[in-house]
């Protein structure tokens, strides 16, 4: 086994689980760091599945307890209204998303559409951030979300489907415009992508089965476990900065990357 392909492998896992959930766009970073690693092609396309699962399973391992009890007792109306709120905010991007999945893969993945996506959904993160500063949250608590409230995130989770947006600074951003907190709309935002990410990494798994290979099962393994541990780390550690800070510093981050990687290739 190549120990060079390998260390790709735990550094691709590393930039999924810090990216997944943070509104930075997961996808963006993958696609310039398989770039700038020379990762890239069909096998790529595999393992960056297999990695957004390991980032998947850490945020559900972070909140097995509100998972299990949500299965445990559907039930009951308050866990049946919260499993209903998530298919209701699921249902938009998996719609859009199916519809026009294959030209969002043939015509927008590139670094170029990245960069203007990371430069442009960091301008708008610095916009709501400045007007949401003089407003009262109306909802601080998930279990406090109606149905329409579930809607209107998913509704702005679709703006993901372009590769830069980022599928959190979508929900994020748009949880707090329609009346979230800061906190409420990063958590809804983590439920969310359980179903959203497991759906459409087994679709994407489903259309690339032929490109799975026995003797890939160790630099798949790397990846996975990389990225599980560092998504627990960044879920648990985003939590606690969302409550206390405003997310201004990755506005900034994503308008500065975007635009050194805008430079660079203009320039080049």
């Amino acid at each position: 086994m190549d120990i060079i392909v390998l260390i790709k492998a735990a550094l691709l896992g590393v930039v999924e689980g810090l990216t997944e959930f943070l509104p930075v766009s997961s996808t963006g970073h993958l696609i310039i760091a398989g770039d700038m690693l020379g990762f890239t092609g069909e096998r790529a396309d595999t393992f960056e599945i297999f990695i957004q699962l390991g980032a998947i399973l850490g945020v559900m391992w972070h909140y097995r307890s509100k998972v299990t009890g949500l299965v445990l007792n559907m039930h009951r109306p308050p866990e049946r209204k919260f499993i209903t709120s998530l298919f209701i905010a699921f249902l938009p991007a998996a719609i859009v998303g199916l519809s026009i999945h294959k030209y969002i893969k043939a015509y927008l993945f590139s670094t170029h559409t990245v960069a203007w996506a990371l430069v442009g959904g960091g301008i708008v993160m610095l916009l709501i951030e400045h007007w949401h500063r003089h407003r009262v949250a109306r909802v601080r608590e998930v279990d406090h979300m109606t149905y329409t409230d579930a809607l209107k995130v998913g509704i702005a989770q679709t703006l993901s489907l372009f590769p830069g947006v980022s599928r959190a600074g979508a929900t994020i951003m748009g949880g707090m415009v329609f009346g979230l907190s800061r906190t409420t709309a990063t958590e809804f935002s983590f439920f969310l992508a359980m179903p959203t990410m497991f759906a459409a990494t087994l679709y994407d798994l489903y259309k690339n089965m032929h490109a799975l290979r026995a003797d890939d099962v160790t630099i798949f393994a790397v990846g996975f476990v990389v990225s599980f541990l560092v998504a627990l780390f960044v879920v648990k550690t985003f939590l606690v900065y969302v409550s206390r800070h405003t997310f201004r510093p990755f506005a900034w981050y994503r308008i500065v990357f975007g635009g050194l990687i805008l430079a660079y290739i203009y320039l080049a």
